[in-house]
């Protein structure tokens, strides 16, 4: 099927399988690799990209399913050499570790901070529930977004 994308304000016309899923189509097709695959069945949250405002699981999002709609991924937050202020605090707090679960964090802190502009600690928590961090930087990690509320809501 033929189909256009819209992926980080960029249309992406393309000839897609039914079954192939937005991971694969992010990675394989579009090299935007910054969205990490892991689990393949939406439990570790790695794969999050934002889909019209929301956090989604691109492993198991149809892409065929995405026509019409405002993809995200990590590589659409910063603007040129300026990184996006969650990216920043992720940064200045040391939250990134070993790294390889940070761009699904980073998403999800990212549609949390953009619909609520100052999350309590559960907000926070519930909001990164889907995502795990093996590593068990979560304490660096909320305190990133808390950061990153304060940094957005001084317009920064």
């Amino acid at each position: 099927m033929n189909l256009s994308l819209r992926i980080n304000n960029n249309d992406y016309p393309l000839e897609l399988q039914g079954h192939e899923t937005l991971l694969e189509v992010l990675r394989d097709r579009l090299q935007l690799t910054g969205t990490k695959t892991a689990c393949q069945e939406s439990e570790c949250g790695t794969c999050t990209v934002i889909k019209n405002g929301k956090a989604v699981l691109s492993c198991i999002t149809l892409a065929a399913n995405c026509q019409g709609d405002q993809i995200r991924t990590i590589e659409g937050l910063a603007e040129g050499d300026r990184l996006h202020p969650v990216q920043e605090a992720y940064v200045q707090h040391g939250a990134a570790q070993c790294g390889f679960c940070i761009p699904g964090l980073i998403m999800s802190s990212t549609a949390l901070l953009e619909k609520n502009s100052k999350p309590t600690q559960e907000d926070i928590e519930y909001a990164l529930d889907g995502n795990i961090c093996r590593c068990g930087g979560y304490p660096k990690i909320f305190e990133a977004v808390r950061q990153a509320a304060e940094s957005m809501g001084r317009g920064e």
